[in-house]
């Protein structure tokens, strides 16, 4: 393999029934930070499906500079083998230096299924891409290579965290969490060069027929979307005690999440789970109540613009990370908070 030929970073724009998913602009936001250490020119957007070419605006509207389509019936519904084949098909022919896909449901199976093809590396459900030296520090009779993808993750259940390099293989892959990279403002009246390839479908043992799809209506409100959290732990006490959490989102219009320990307690159901096995939430507002702050809710949350946390052990983590934080019961201080809260509002009008 040689490495100067591959150039450039690519992600994969994933989109179901022909509608982008948020997580291909994150992953544009983060790609172009990328490629601006590497002093590349372009960002590389990767659209698999059938009928889809008419997204490649949108994604020249959050940061692509290309988008390279492969626009087949056999890509119509998400199937492991076809996407597979098309995305390594991509890497074999652009040879792309970086290439990102989403940590979703759909970017876990395909990613690390597609590094294997191409005989790459993948580090999953990464946390944080930077540029760097590889290893971190001199090591004495070994090479530092520069200019490496360093990919940062939660290791051994989230009680360290692990920097990842692939130095001597290419393309360098990561699947990323959902929530955790920004996307960039829209940039209007954005185009990008859209370059279609075919890379032929022939089908073989490993297809699979879909036979029907049933699609599940959630009520529960998207956590990752909201501006304000009230998030809960084992702390709260029980899932009654719950009922403290939502009145005071009530008054904030916030939406209410939990910690695993609650998911785990039957207390709350793990689509409003926050942690490194939950959600990543980047809330203007994050309010952590009867959570002690380990490692793998922290994962979830620390990149919140502010974090208010309540907890009657003065010793516990989270206010390690918390910008204001309240030692006392919060049976009594989530209550006295709300009314103080709807006192203001009707004041206000």
């Amino acid at each position: 393999m040689s490495l100067e030929e591959y150039k450039g970073v690519f992600i994969y724009a994933q989109q179901v029934d022909n509608k982008l998913s948020n997580i291909a602009f994150e992953l544009l936001g983060k790609a172009r930070e990328l490629a601006a250490d590497l002093d590349e020119k372009k960002v590389t957007a990767v659209l698999l499906g059938s009928g889809v070419e008419n997204l490649a605006d949108e994604l020249a509207e959050y940061g692509a500079d290309r988008v390279i389509v492969v626009d087949n019936p056999e890509l119509k519904d998400y199937r492991t083998e076809p996407y597979t084949h098309a995305l390594a098909s991509v890497i074999n022919e652009f040879k792309p230096e970086i290439m990102l896909v989403g940590a979703t449901a759909i970017g876990r199976d395909l990613g690390p299924r597609t590094s294997a093809r191409v005989k790459t590396g993948l580090t999953a459900d990464c946390t944080k891409l930077e540029i760097g030296d590889f290893p971190l520090n001199p090591i004495p009779g070994q090479e530092q290579k520069h200019k490496q993808l360093l990919m940062t993750r939660p290791a051994f259940g989230g009680n360290t965290i692990a920097t990842i390099a692939c130095p001597n293989h290419r393309p360098q892959m990561a699947t990323v969490r959902p929530g955790v990279m920004q996307k960039i403002a829209p940039i209007a009246n954005a185009k990008a060069e859209v370059v279609k390839f075919d890379p032929g479908f022939e089908r073989n043992n490993c297809y699979v027929d879909i036979l029907k799809v049933v699609k599940e209506v959630s009520s529960v409100a998207d956590i990752a979307d909201a501006k304000i959290l009230v998030s809960g732990g084992r702390g709260v006490g029980s899932k009654e005690n719950f009922k403290l959490l939502e009145d005071l989102a009530e008054v904030l219009n916030a939406t209410v999440s939990c910690s695993r320990a609650v998911v785990d307690s039957g207390w709350m159901p793990k689509e409003m789970q926050v942690g490194q096995t939950g959600k990543t939430v980047r809330p203007k507002v994050y309010f952590a109540i009867g959570i002690s702050g380990a490692i793998q809710h922290v994962a979830g949350m620390e990149e919140s613009d502010f974090i208010v946390a309540i907890n009657k052990d003065e010793n516990a983590p989270i206010f390690d990370v918390a910008d204001l934080g309240i030692v006392g019961d919060l049976n009594k201080v989530v209550p006295l908070l709300t009314e103080k809260l709807k006192a203001e509002k009707a004041k206000k009008g």
